[in-house]
């Protein structure tokens, strides 16, 4: 049952089909009106918004792909699934790309076409408390480079309009690609450094022998070449902020440095006996464990408790999916804009996809496989077939061991072979082995290969129309 009752508007000509739908959802304690035909559900959705439409496609004189536009034109925030015993995957992509919430194929199953009707009114409820929170952060502070609204990074919005204004240092941890150099820019785009420099210092990409002299600038006949006097990058920082990716890599002489600047606001050039005054916020990030490093000797336990006075861990994209639809429509945005293509989004069935893998590169790998399929594709909309995910990828076996998906090669023979027939067949042998396993049930085979159950229409859609070509 639901707490907040949901009103739903359901469009079939089939008065059978209405009436089985009405026992179901009445059940379910929805409130629930019906239109017979696409014309008089598109007059009832000009007199009132609904939070979810259930209608068929195949009807006439007006089909479900027109009440389906008039419903998003309506009310972007209204979702519609659409259902029919008669659509072509090219009619299921189209509703995908008008905006359509999902697809079932008739016969539906009862439980299936219950949670999912569930799970788009939660997300629904979830997004909208979600987009109110963060439109209220947003009124006076900006997040504009930060996407996604999960959990996670709500609380790390929080944390950024709580210490953004203040002189502590901060340090950010989590994996390679999560963000963090988006997060130090968040506080400092919201701190009243905001219009002084946002310097970003690359720590293990500066050679040891410059690093001191990329800090701290040096004075003229310091060292050989030294042919004149430097400004170094803390000095040229004044009054704004020092971001110091991969901190752990600083070396024990400059972390000894490091720290009288940290604590004094101090520095000396290299070859000079003037001390410099700073007024520099720092913030550092690594992705890796500090503590660790303290209890190896690798980095000096003074600093680390200097750096880490407010810590933010920037979760995994694994740990986020919720933002995994925000983060690939930033990116397709992004790169369609760049390229100059009219790609309006990903397929339903592409974001199922992207929502089984791991992304063990996080959002930068994530924004590379989003460019690569913005650049070589030949449609609107991104299909699963666009996206070329690592060969890394892990998946789990029945008993819950971890086994790599990539197959072994036995053999490469000289005259090559064809990867699309082998990547095609290997597939078909996948779905109808899961399908014979699980007695032609749908959601168990689904299951069974690690997708969901929209993804494994798709392919078996896939499937049947290639045996009919």
């Amino acid at each position: 049952m639901t707490t907040n009752v949901a009103n739903l508007l359901v469009v079939d000509d089939d008065l059978s089909m209405r009436e089985m739908l009405d026992v179901m959802l009445t059940s379910e304690g929805y409130n629930i009106e019906y239109a017979e035909d696409g014309s008089k559900a598109i007059r009832m959705l000009a007199k009132r918004d609904y939070d979810l439409v259930i209608s068929d496609i195949r009807m006439g004189p007006v089909d479900g792909l027109a009440v389906l536009k008039e419903a998003k034109r309506r009310s972007p925030e209204t979702l519609v699934i659409m259902i029919s015993a008669f659509a072509t995957t090219e009619t299921a992509v189209e509703a995908m790309n008008d905006g359509a919430y999902d697809y079932i194929p008739k016969p539906f199953d009862v439980d299936e076409m219950k949670q999912t009707i569930r799970n788009a009114l939660e997300r629904k409820t979830l997004e909208n408390e979600k987009q109110a929170l963060e439109a209220e952060l947003k009124k006076t502070y900006h997040f504009e480079s930060i996407v996604g609204n999960s959990p996670a990074l709500m609380r790390i919005y929080t944390t950024i309009k709580q210490v953004a204004d203040t002189r502590t240092n901060v340090l950010i941890t989590g994996e390679s690609g999560t963000g963090k150099e988006l997060i130090a820019r968040g506080i400092h785009n919201n701190s009243s450094r905001k219009d002084s420099p946002f310097t970003v210092i690359h720590c293990a990409g500066i050679p040891e022998t410059l690093m001191e002299s990329e800090l701290f600038g040096h004075r003229k006949g310091a060292f050989t070449g030294a042919v004149e006097n430097k400004e170094g990058l803390f000095e040229a920082s004044h009054d704004g902020t020092v971001f110091l990716d991969e901190i752990a890599e600083l070396s024990p002489t400059i972390q000894v440095k490091l720290l009288r600047v940290v604590h004094e606001k101090a520095f000396k050039r290299v070859g000079d006996t003037k001390d410099i005054e700073v007024d520099i916020r720092i913030i550092s990030a690594t992705n890796k464990n500090l503590e660790d490093e303290v209890i190896a000797g690798n980095f000096r336990e003074d600093l680390f408790y200097r750096l880490n006075v407010i810590h933010i861990d920037t979760p995994p994209l694994r740990e986020r999916k919720e933002d995994l639809p925000a983060l690939a429509h930033h990116f397709l945005e992004k790169f369609s804009k760049e390229m100059g293509k009219s790609i309006h989004k990903l397929s339903s069935y592409a974001l199922d996809m992207l929502a089984t893998y791991d992304f063990p590169g996080n959002i930068r790998e994530l924004e590379n496989m989003i460019e690569r399929s913005v650049a070589t594709a030949t449609t609107n909309i991104i299909l699963p077939e666009s996206l070329a995910l690592a060969s890394h990828k892990q998946t789990k076996t029945q008993q819950g061991e971890t086994v790599s998906a990539t197959p072994v090669i036995q053999d490469f023979p000289p005259t090559g072979i064809d990867l699309e027939g082998m990547l095609g067949n290997m597939e078909r042998q996948y779905l109808l082995k899961a399908m014979e396993m699980s007695g032609g049930g749908k959601q168990k085979a689904a299951e069974l290969l690690g997708i969901t159950m929209r993804n494994l229409r798709y392919r078996l859609e896939k499937l049947e129309k290639e045996k009919a070509q």
